[in-house]
């Protein structure tokens, strides 16, 4: 948890199961280590997951679609230590992260991702992109300079935008197309970018479980969205032959991903049911029950049921004085209200958002904690009905802020994926037993690719998680 920027909710909800691509530097790889980022493309996608039979698992897969594919050029194929369900194509480097390693179920559909990658690499769609938003601006400064009218420009802009949108969903069906020639090239079954856009509408309907939306909200996709719906993807893969037969290396799969950490990395910090816990920096705080948290490199974001929001963060920024007084003369609007308080033993200062068009009737909360050589913040929202009470209770939930002890500390480990053998358990029993507060057998279904509790016993091995 490495706090550089608020995050939007919206880019957070579009986060699962999406795929970007961009130019990037070399990334340097070390024989027996885990490759090494440069520093530029870390700050960009995360760090390299630190385990290096792993990553050679991982990079063997994509090798072997290269090879068979007769590709020029080359490729590295890197996993990324974050727990969210996403993959990237960086200039001649392909990242799955952990988070979607997770989810899949062989090595068939590790192939299918990589080459979906790939195929945007070699079609080289970053670039044609940035070429058609370079000429959708061009257009618009034209238009309104040939009309001396911006709102005609900014109406060719929309426009323009919006048919680049439809263009990169066109570019996500091409990937997902030339990516399954290298997967049946590479000798895997046909089948598995079918299954790999099944895994990702699985993990999506999660997500949206877990933020309490409706589950098929995955499946609304607009003009403006620049992903196609599964139901779309899968649509437009029906014209190609799926019966090819290839291997699908299940039992080499789940022994690469076994033992793999399932949770944020160390340095970003721990949610625990509704509470936040940083063993690097030693701090922890609990969300109020309703609450669901959600771990950036950027912060913690907290939803609650009614939509009220928390963003929790820290700064090395140096604040010198009385934090309320900080408060008071530097804050924008500045704040009302402002107590100068103590939380957890820690001076501390909190105030009031003034109430303007930009805040309607909601209620907006500053909440400022020193804690060590940092200074660690809360940001509370509460816009319902109900806002003057929730607000409190926001406020109280801040108030837990407290400073972990060495022990404590120590005692924190991630969660880790471990394979078991299905035979002398029930699926409820391993459901029972993942270290999770709620929606345990959903989590265990999408796990392991399946959607029911009979397609779950019907496994030789299954995927869990233990702490």
């Amino acid at each position: 948890m490495f706090f550089r920027r608020v995050p939007v909710l919206v880019a957070l909800l579009l986060a699962v199961g999406a795929c970007a691509a961009a130019n990037s530097s070399q990334t340097a790889v070390v024989a027996g280590s885990p490759p090494v980022l440069p520093a530029a493309i870390q700050r960009e996608v995360g760090g390299a997951y630190p385990d290096a039979t792993l990553q050679a698992y991982v990079d063997r897969v994509g090798q072997k679609l290269v090879r068979s594919s007769a590709l020029t050029g080359t490729y590295r194929f890197v996993v990324l230590d974050l727990p969210v369900v996403n993959a990237h194509a960086l200039g001649g480097y392909v990242f799955v992260t952990r988070g979607l390693l997770a989810v899949l179920d062989d090595e068939a559909e590790l192939a299918a991702a990589l080459g979906h990658e790939l195929g945007h690499l070699t079609q080289r769609h970053a670039a044609r992109r940035a070429r058609a938003r370079q000429d959708v601006l061009e257009a618009a400064v034209e238009a309104a300079a040939t009309t001396g009218s911006a709102t005609v420009g900014r109406s060719v802009a929309r426009d323009g935008l919006i048919a680049l949108r439809r263009y990169s969903r066109e570019q996500e069906l091409e990937a997902d197309r030339i990516g399954l020639g290298y997967v049946v090239q590479a000798g895997y079954r046909s089948s598995a970018m079918a299954s790999l856009i099944d895994r990702l509408r699985q993990q999506a309907t999660l997500e949206a479980q877990l933020l309490g939306e409706a589950p098929d909200s995955f499946d609304q996709r607009s003009a403006t969205s620049t992903h196609p719906a599964p139901f779309e993807r899968k649509r437009a893969l029906a014209v190609i032959d799926m019966a090819v037969t290839g291997e699908s290396a299940r039992p080499a799969y789940l022994a690469a991903v076994d033992g793999m950490s399932v949770d944020d990395a160390p340095d970003e910090g721990f949610v625990r049911g509704r509470a936040f816990l940083h063993p690097k920096l030693k701090l922890a705080f609990d969300a109020p029950a309703d609450f669901r948290l959600f771990n950036d490199q950027d912060g913690v974001l907290g939803v609650g049921r009614d939509r009220s929001l928390l963003f929790f963060g820290c700064s090395l920024d140096r604040v010198p004085g009385p934090l309320d007084e900080w408060m008071r003369t530097t804050l924008k609007p500045t704040p009302t209200d402002i107590r100068a308080i103590e939380i957890g033993g820690a001076a501390a200062a909190i105030g009031a958002r003034p109430r303007g068009s930009d805040t309607s009737l909601g209620q907006a909360r500053y909440v400022l904690v020193r804690h060590g050589d940092r200074i660690c913040f809360f940001n509370l929202l509460s816009e319902g009905p109900d806002r003057d009470r929730r607000i409190e209770v926001l406020v109280n939930a801040a108030r837990t802020f407290r400073t972990l002890s060495d022990a404590e500390a120590a005692a924190l480990r991630p969660y880790r994926l471990r394979v078991v053998p299905a035979a002398g358990t029930s699926p409820a029993q391993l459901a029972a037993r993942l270290p999770y507060r709620d929606l345990r057998m959903e989590r265990l279904l999408v796990l392991n690719g399946v959607d029911a509790q009979s397609e779950l016993a019907r496994l030789s091995e299954i995927k869990t998680v233990e702490p």
